[in-house]
């Protein structure tokens, strides 16, 4: 008995310019008639090969009567825009650019590949940004005598966590684990002595950088929470790329490895997209998971995201167009371990690959969509 036709939904809502970018695909057989029902709430999808019913999240409502542009798109289907309503969601992100310059309780430091214990119960007085990274050049202008900060490189106290675009300082004194048996010296990897991954680097012998992809930060009354590696760095570089953008109004970036060697060139496009996608049979789909994740969490709820344009760098590609964003002051680079570089281009080149081949490109860069 042959299976039911599948019909594609795919649905991008911007939250600030209250339009919705419906997609409907074809089915696999291709050429057959479709009917189309939209309300505020749902999405039902009549073929002779079956029915697809999507229920939209509490969170997202659309105008049905607002539908307009209906065109087809070879190889896509459907495209029908039409103004929608979509409401923040209550759930917020616990990251490390969460944290004020208060005192916190005592904090538990852990390997987000394996759960290994990093630094136990921590109490840090206090929590600071680094400046820009490109502070040290701006001294001349702030001074009209030579440089105080002259060789004292900002390192951090025993209860001190410095917070910087990608990474994270604190005091490598009185911790119970160490990376060797001697302290580490200066520009040496810090490695999870259980996964054996890069969690970071010594920047002196009681310095430690550790980067937010690699380690997770929290309450040590609380345990250690397992997330999907996708979900986890897809999310921190997201949230990231966000908070950056709105404090320096910086757009565009080059991801870099620790040895030093580009691997993305990423401009941000937008970051108030909620994603909904879905691969249905004849069955009413209830869940929306957002792109691929290794480990599906519960997607019945409307997701976050940020939609940017990248282009790989890796193997010497996009020379020219490496060489003209690292000259150009309004690219900002961001470190993160080189193995963590090729895991974000390939989610990047994963969520490129769920998208309707009509919207995977925007002039010569790919696109993607990275959940938050």
């Amino acid at each position: 008995m042959a299976s039911p036709a599948e019909t594609r939904v795919f649905l991008e809502v911007r939250r600030r310019l209250q339009s919705a970018l419906l997609v409907l695909g074809e089915p696999k057989e291709g050429g057959m008639p479709m009917d189309v029902s939209i309300t505020p709430s749902s999405l039902l999808v009549k073929t002779p090969g079956g029915c697809t019913e999507i229920c939209l999240p509490a969170e997202v409502r659309l105008v049905p009567s607002s539908g307009r542009g209906l065109q087809y798109v070879a190889g896509d289907g459907l495209h029908l825009r039409l103004q929608a309503r979509a409401e923040h969601s209550s759930t917020e992100l616990t990251s490390m650019f969460n944290q004020s310059s208060e005192a916190l309780d005592c904090c538990t430091f852990y390997c987000q590949s394996c759960g290994e214990v990093i630094i136990r119960d921590r109490k840090l007085l206090r929590v600071l940004p680094l400046p820009t990274e490109n502070w040290g050049a701006l001294v001349g202008e702030w001074c009209c005598h030579p440089d105080p900060f002259a060789k004292k490189p900002l390192h951090p106290r025993e209860n001190d966590c410095f917070i910087g675009d990608s990474f994270f300082l604190v005091n490598s004194r009185s911790d119970t684990w160490q990376p060797s048996p001697q302290k580490p010296k200066a520009n040496t990897k810090v490695i999870c002595k259980r996964c054996k991954v890069m969690l970071g680097e010594a920047m002196s012998s009681e310095t430690i950088k550790f980067y937010m992809t690699e380690v997770i930060m929290q309450p040590s009354e609380r345990n250690f929470p397992i997330i999907p590696r996708a979900q986890f760095v897809q999310s921190t570089f997201a949230q990231c790329l966000v908070e950056l953008s709105s404090a320096r109004s910086t757009f565009r970036f080059s991801v870099q490895g620790h040895d030093g060697k580009p691997y993305i060139l990423l401009w941000l496009l937008n970051s108030d997209s909620v994603v909904i996608e879905s691969l249905a049979s004849s069955r009413s789909v209830k869940k929306f998971p957002l792109l691929e994740d290794i480990l599906k969490a519960d997607s019945s709820s409307a997701q976050n995201a940020v939609k940017v344009l990248y282009q790989p760098c890796i193997k010497n590609r996009n020379e020219k167009l490496v060489s003209s964003w690292e000259s150009d002051i309004s690219v900002h680079s961001l470190t993160l371990p080189s193995a963590t570089c090729l895991e974000l281009l390939l989610i990047l080149s994963g969520n490129n690959a769920t998208l309707p081949p009509s919207l995977r490109c925007m002039n010569s860069f790919q696109v993607a969509f990275l959940k938050m």
